[in-house]
């Protein structure tokens, strides 16, 4: 997560624990000319861009302090964002506010808002809306800085910061409702009210008694604790937290649950359809099949060897046979599995399959003039026998496939991805040669959120 280290003097939305920064400097009003402050202008950047709402983002180095950026945000309902933030990542906030489809302000570690509502922090990939699954915040209420500042004033002296002396503090500010209060004293005629300018959130899901630890983040994960990532060197594979404490990050149940959630759909369908090798380990079920239809072909063919005394071969028993076997099957087989450089493949199979589904759809929609109502006929049995052969060999882009599958459907033809879901699961049940249990489990964890049924059907 990109975290901010100042608020600029004449936001709308102050970020809570941050100081307040003299930005007179930065022409609010004039995006093109905060670009220019930084652009070109020897190792500093500048950027501006117009948002396709309306409204638009501008980010320039601030030339006195070269560690630092300015980042604006102005939405053309909601106000202005003014934000100090350190000089790398400007391109990451920048990406954020232009595609990141997550709104304009971030608190907590990620929780968004959009103008509208709370939402919790983006982990659960969507690959039919090539995105994340937004996920609003249970029972969420906006603090705005009328809230804040209704709050007990405590003896504390207030100061604006100049940006040329500027060092980004380690802790939050203490007392920072005066500094509030010495930012709402600056606000000029004309300025947004308190009462529409946005603070924070406030929901029982960030409680701090009810924000959990390691310890709890593995036990809704199911996942023993050594086998998560450690905050010291794995910070980003873990979700974004919403506290950080003496003894460690803390996060909100609901964050450890979309994160468990997004974990068991990127690692599930290997685990669900992996097998155990001749010699102890495990594999893709499909490579494992390979092999052992490979040794027993293998093995058939040096007993034959030595009942016709090929010198070759030297004779052995049956258990030694299938030893040798099991070891000349075992590259044969990997080189068949092998997607970037082995006898058939991989990325082309998966666009033939995407492809013959596709042509499927389009089938069903041809004569219609909207995709309303649409009766999808099932996928040919021999496509699904392909999608069987692909998903055993490669389970762990399962979930690409499906995704990209309900992507076109939706772009293309304009379908539901529910829709296209409810197809997968009923063709993959009528023709797939995999058990209804494991199908069940793998579309549960490789069909996109949007492609899920509340039923499972």
């Amino acid at each position: 997560m990109i975290q901010p280290v100042a608020n600029g003097l004449r936001t709308d939305h102050p970020v809570p624990g941050l100081p307040f920064i003299n930005d007179e400097r930065l022409l609010l009003d004039n995006p093109d000319a905060i670009e220019r402050t930084g652009r070109n202008q020897g190792g500093l950047w500048g950027r501006t861009d117009r948002l396709r709402g309306g409204g638009w983002v501008a980010f320039t180095t601030e030339t006195k302090n070269r560690d630092y950026a300015w980042a604006v945000h102005q939405h053309p309902e909601h106000g202005r964002t003014v934000l100090l933030i350190h000089d790398k990542d400007m391109s990451g906030l920048h990406h954020e506010w232009m595609y990141g489809n997550n709104g304009f302000l971030y608190r907590h570690g990620g929780y968004w808002w959009d103008g509208t509502r709370w939402y919790r922090p983006q982990q659960v990939v969507d690959r039919a809306y090539e995105g994340y699954d937004a996920r609003p915040v249970a029972d969420a209420v906006t603090v705005t800085a009328i809230d804040a500042l209704a709050r007990p004033a405590t003896p504390h002296t207030a100061r604006v910061v100049k940006i040329a002396d500027f060092t980004a503090p380690e802790e939050p500010l203490p007392h920072w409702r005066e500094h509030l209060a010495l930012w709402a004293s600056h606000r000029t005629p004309g300025s947004r009210p308190l009462d529409q300018c946005t603070i924070d959130l406030q929901a029982p899901e960030l409680d701090p008694a009810r924000l959990v630890d390691r310890a709890g983040l593995a036990q809704i994960a199911e996942l023993k604790l050594e086998d998560l990532p450690h905050p010291k060197h794995g910070r980003k594979d873990l979700p974004p937290p919403q506290a950080e404490t003496a003894e460690g990050p803390r996060w909100s149940r609901p964050v450890a649950r979309d994160w468990a959630e997004q974990y068991r759909r990127t690692h599930g369908p290997e685990k669900l359809l992996s097998a155990t090798t001749a010699f102890g380990t495990e594999q893709p079920r499909g490579l494992v099949e390979d092999h052992n239809r490979l040794t027993k072909i293998i093995a058939d063919s040096l007993e034959d060897a030595e009942e016709s005394k090929n010198r070759l071969f030297t004779r052995g028993s049956t258990t030694r046979r299938e030893e040798q076997a099991a070891h000349l099957a075992w590259w044969p087989a990997v080189a068949i599995n092998d997607g970037t450089d082995g006898f058939i493949p991989l990325d082309a199979v998966r666009t033939t399959i995407v492809e013959a589904v596709l042509g499927g759809l389009a089938r069903d929609v041809e004569d219609l003039d909207d995709s309303t109502g649409v009766f999808l006929g099932d996928i040919r049995r021999g496509v699904v026998h392909l999608i069987d052969w692909y998903i055993l060999r490669e389970p762990r882009l399962a979930p690409a496939l499906f995704g990209e599958i309900c992507l076109d459907a939706r772009v293309r033809f304009g379908l539901d991805p529910k829709d296209v879901g409810a197809l997968l699961r009923r063709s993959l049940h009528l023709d797939s040669g995999l058990d209804h249990q494991t199908l069940n489990a793998l579309l549960d964890l490789a069909l996109p959120p949007s492609a899920q049924s509340p039923d499972g059907l």
